[in-house]
């Protein structure tokens, strides 16, 4: 069935759908040894740098049809990339999706990412009547040692339920231990102002 692409606009950002136009800058992103290390996929690090960015974007441009809600953070005055936001696996487990999200490290230290995932996160808690998808639940998990993705997690209203050992598994093998964050639909905003 898939999920209508959706568009929203919040401050200065725009969450919409990934389209071709987004290589570049995505190129960029895919540079960066943080994303790299975190977020890119075993399946982007198995193709030469300079087929990444494509590799990345070809299963996220047509995720809305797989019931991923694949999202780039624009600049919405210039419409440049700046980073991500995905809700994967929507309704897998009924009323639930998982959340993934970078940024670029040009755009970092603005809290891109927290404002962006609180957006995504309240779109994904409205009712489909009005716009969302009336989900319940969204979780999140990132490796302890990225601390960076920990701050966005608690600023964008994700709580900390607890630690999986061993869970993350890096490209050469490394594993990590996980936090395990989540948010539903009737926790309150979050207060620290993003």
């Amino acid at each position: 069935m898939g999920l209508k692409p959706t568009r929203i606009e919040v401050d200065e950002l725009v969450l919409r759908p990934l389209v071709a136009g987004d290589e570049a800058a995505v190129a960029t992103a895919m540079a960066d040894p943080d994303i790299l290390r975190w977020t890119a996929g075993s399946a982007v690090l198995r193709v030469p740098a300079d087929r990444r960015a494509v590799k990345w974007l070809e299963s996220r441009i047509d995720g809305w049809s797989r019931n991923n809600a694949v999202f780039a953070v624009a600049d919405a005055a210039t419409d440049v990339l700046l980073g991500s936001v995905t809700l994967r696996d929507v309704n897998r487990v009924p009323d639930q999706a998982v959340v993934a999200y970078w940024v670029s490290p040009a755009a970092r230290g603005r809290r891109l990412a927290a404002r962006a995932l609180d957006a995504a996160a309240r779109w994904a808690f409205t009712s489909p009547g009005d716009g969302g998808l009336g989900l319940h639940r969204l979780s999140l998990d990132h490796a302890l040692v990225n601390e960076g993705s920990c701050r966005v997690a608690i600023r964008a209203g994700f709580l900390l339920e607890g630690t999986m050992r061993d869970y993350y598994v890096e490209a050469d093998g490394r594993r990590h231990d996980s936090h395990l964050h989540a948010r539903l639909a009737p926790d309150p905003r979050p207060a620290e102002r993003l």
